[in-house]
């Protein structure tokens, strides 16, 4: 018998979105680094994002592209969290190349590689309003460019890129990415080079994309979501882009109870187990299910979206899962199974939960 609940990965249909994300920026110039920090960097799915044509594969964990590494893989690596001073020597042995923004991280960095007699990547990174990382002026860019050009034997500047829409929400739009592409502009002429990368954000950069609005100077994203969690982009930013396959994660979870009972709890409220006060509605008695799954599991069970669209996710604990199945045209009963679809917090806490059974789909 299945144990569940079961996490399927698609690999099949990572690597057709794969193909269909790279072709849209490889006619645009843009090469794309796959990132795989969104479901856990399971294997499997980084070998897809290669299939499907991502020149580089990027993760913000060093221990997911240590164990790519380690299995032999070939493919560029790409650190894209800054790296932790702990964790500089396995930043330079794991990973090609990584985004930086301290010039006392520059330095460990150079070095670490000198001691392994390695000549290692670097990304610098530019803020530019999203108040993440990266320096806040072009003087300071174009200082610790200096610097990595030469004064840092070690180091190779590969390029500089910027983040967008992660804390601050700003979003990618021409005005920005064409004052990352004047820095790169300002960079090359002081060094009398080309940068290899100008790196211009990740997935939210793809509906400007796709609306024409990303400078030429742009010449590389960091796009896992787009890939691999499709409909995040009609959902959040208005966009389809034709071809995209929205099951690559689909999550399974068994029903634990089936009942018909009040839609408002009874009895004075308090605090839910999260520190929340809840709002219910009450619209009286209605079928409803519980299934083995919860917020521990999955973040938030606002962020999983039931395949049978009469399903109403009404709220869960660390470890239940509440279901309204009242308008369902299925008699779910005892022991059925629920399929979601899941969001990209959800994908991260599941592809991550040791109590959620993972299955590799290859068809």
């Amino acid at each position: 018998m299945e144990k569940y609940p079961v996490l399927e990965v698609n690999v099949k249909k990572i690597t057709s979105n794969a193909k269909v994300i790279t072709k849209l920026c490889n006619n645009s110039g843009i090469r794309v680094a796959g990132i795989i920090k969104g479901f856990g960097g399971i294997v499997a799915g980084a070998r897809a994002l290669v299939k499907g044509g991502c020149d580089q594969i990027g993760s913000s964990r060093i221990e997911q592209l240590k164990a790519l590494k380690n299995k032999g893989f070939k493919t560029p690596l790409l650190l894209v969290r800054i790296p932790m001073m702990c964790e500089i020597e396995d930043v330079v042995k794991y990973s090609d190349m990584c985004l930086v923004s301290e010039k006392e991280t520059l330095i460990m960095l150079n070095r670490e590689a000198e001691k392994q007699n390695k000549k290692y990547g670097v990304v610098l990174m530019y803020d530019l309003g999203d108040l993440r990382e990266g320096v806040f002026s072009r003087s300071e860019l174009i200082n610790l460019s200096r610097l990595v050009e030469y004064n840092l034997s070690s180091l190779v500047l590969e390029g500089i890129g910027t983040n967008l829409s992660c804390y601050g929400s700003v979003a990618p739009t021409n005005k920005n990415l064409t004052e990352l592409s004047e820095a790169a502009d300002d960079i090359e002429k002081i060094l009398n080079r080309k940068l290899n990368i100008v790196s211009g954000g990740g997935t939210t950069t793809l509906p400007l994309l796709v609306r024409g609005g990303v400078p030429e100077k742009i010449n590389h994203l960091r796009i896992g979501e787009g890939i691999i969690n499709t409909q995040d982009l009609p959902l959040y930013w208005d966009t389809d882009i034709e071809g995209l396959d929205k099951d690559t994660f689909v999550l399974k979870a068994q029903i634990i109870e089936v009942n018909e009972k009040p839609t408002h709890p009874v009895g004075e409220l308090m605090v839910n187990a999260f520190g929340e006060y809840a709002h219910y509605e009450d619209r009286g008695i209605r079928k409803r299910a519980i299934i083995a799954l919860g917020n521990q599991d999955v973040g938030d069970s606002s962020k999983i979206v039931p395949k049978d669209k009469n399903i109403i996710v009404l709220g869960a604990s660390s470890d239940h899962t509440i279901l309204d199945i009242h308008e369902c045209k299925s008699e779910y009963k005892l022991g059925d199974i629920v399929e979601f679809n899941v969001l990209y917090q959800s994908m991260l806490f599941t592809t991550l939960s040791k109590y959620i059974n993972k299955k590799i789909i290859k068809n």
